[in-house]
């Protein structure tokens, strides 16, 4: 049977982490994303003038140019990828049901039908 639970603890915030959209593969060697490589990612924002294939070509461009010879670039791409995202393209991404992604074409396709739908071609 539930807990009855009182207002106060109903209206307390929720401070258990949230599940993310996103599953990560298993890296076999350790990898950090560091700040200053941050930096170099473009920005999407999700704004209507955007272009989300030409940022998706600036993103593939500083995978690689970045990427460790030990990791592989799809892995480079799927853990760097929300740290690109701002604004109503984070809360897009922060809002996807958990597990929606598990490769970076998952991502790729995701990302593109919701900022490139075919009614826009």
């Amino acid at each position: 049977m539930a807990k009855n639970r009182t207002l106060k603890e109903l209206a307390a915030p929720n401070l258990d982490q949230q599940p993310l959209c996103i599953h990560y593969p298993p890296l076999d060697v350790n990898f950090e994303l560091k700040l200053g490589l941050i930096h170099l990612f473009p920005s999407f924002h999700g704004l209507p003038d955007e272009d989300p294939n030409k940022y998706l070509k600036e993103f593939h461009i500083v995978c690689c140019c970045m990427k460790p010879p030990s990791i592989i670039e799809e892995q480079i791409k799927l853990w760097a990828f929300p740290f690109s995202l701002k604004d109503k393209a984070k809360e897009w991404l922060d809002y996807l049901p958990l597990g929606t992604i598990k490769t970076w074409n998952d991502m790729k396709t995701v990302f593109l039908e919701h900022y490139f739908p075919a009614s826009k071609v």
